[in-house]
């Protein structure tokens, strides 16, 4: 594949795909596609809550890669959508772990951006001998300034977009907009949760490409699923410090060093500023770090998307 060339596999089907109950309330939904004795590569989607989408699949080369995706408890086709009792990230680290001993996988490749980067971190963290590598977009390690960064810094570059935000929210409310939003999203009347969950979704995607138009969000916007999905998880997994230790992921960050791993950050990434990804190489130096000069957040911006075809190509021959 030429330098010109690194452009999304064509789209293909599952050759496989169930359900596994991981408790007596949860069923995940998973998917094979590729080749059923290639590589083993997972993705991770981000969020938390937004679940997967065909186009997840199409980082890959199918006649290398064994493709696995899932959707995350409570997101996508798993089941009950939505539903956030027993939904913690140290649950989804062994739903990733059942997973793969269901599919027989002795190792498997991490493909993660955003907050797939978080859980991919975790995961890989607890179970580094099950991680052949990492490839790793929109570092997000889910601290305290982050989301601080996230609900309120954010309006220092889309004072527009953020104006918008805060505005749905009655202005005594204003001063704690995660509290305000969790109390309507999660609200159990869909007349108020929807609407809400949708002027969430919005806020967060209307910041996650480099070049933004109306035109562009109104078409993310017709994904109601992930609208939903996305609003009622981040604001559950945000509002219980997303059920990490404080800097949990960086002073773990040792159990990383035996794993070939490749980081990919775009400069201009609004919605998980760079930071995160150069203190994450601090201590993860073993790892590849690339800066995309003219890269947002989202793993489809353009920049973006040509390195991470460019990461799973590279990884071909890291494992030879």
């Amino acid at each position: 594949m030429s330098e010109t060339m690194y452009e999304l596999f064509p789209a293909i089907e599952p050759y496989d795909s169930g359900y596994l109950s991981v408790d007596e309330l949860h069923q995940i939904y998973w998917e094979q596609c590729g080749n059923p004795q290639g590589v083993p590569i997972v993705f991770i989607h981000g969020g938390p809550g937004a679940g997967s989408s065909p186009g997840s699949r199409r980082f890959f080369d199918p006649k290398f890669y064994r493709i696995i995706v899932f959707d995350q408890r409570g997101a996508g086709r798993s089941r009950p959508f939505g539903e956030m009792r027993q939904n913690t990230t140290p649950l989804l680290v062994e739903d990733m772990e059942k997973l793969r001993d269901l599919l027989g996988i002795d190792q498997w490749i991490l493909f993660g951006g955003s907050w797939g980067t978080t859980l991919g971190l975790a995961y890989a963290e607890t179970y580094p001998q099950r991680c052949l590598g990492l490839i790793l977009r929109g570092i997000f390690l889910c601290r305290p300034s982050e989301i601080e960064w996230f609900l309120y810094g954010t309006r220092t570059i889309y004072p527009e977009v953020w104006q918008r935000f805060a505005d749905y929210i009655p202005k005594e409310e204003r001063h704690d907009l995660l509290k305000a939003y969790h109390a309507r999203v999660l609200h159990p009347d869909p007349l108020i949760s929807i609407p809400a969950c949708k002027e969430y979704f919005r806020f967060e995607m209307s910041m996650a490409y480099l070049t933004f138009s109306e035109e562009s969000i109104a078409k993310i916007m017709e994904d109601e699923i992930a609208a939903i999905g996305l609003a009622k998880t981040e604001a559950h997994y945000f509002s219980h410090d997303t059920f990490l230790e404080e800097n949990q992921l960086i002073k773990n960050a040792f159990n990383l060093k035996s794993i070939p791993g490749i980081i990919v950050h775009g400069r201009y990434d609004i919605v998980c500023p760079i930071i995160s990804a150069y203190e994450l190489h601090q201590v993860w130096p073993e790892a590849e770090f690339i800066i995309v000069p003219t890269g947002g957040h989202a793993g489809f911006d353009p920049a973006i998307m040509r390195e991470l075809l460019k990461a799973t190509e590279k990884f071909k021959t890291i494992l030879r």
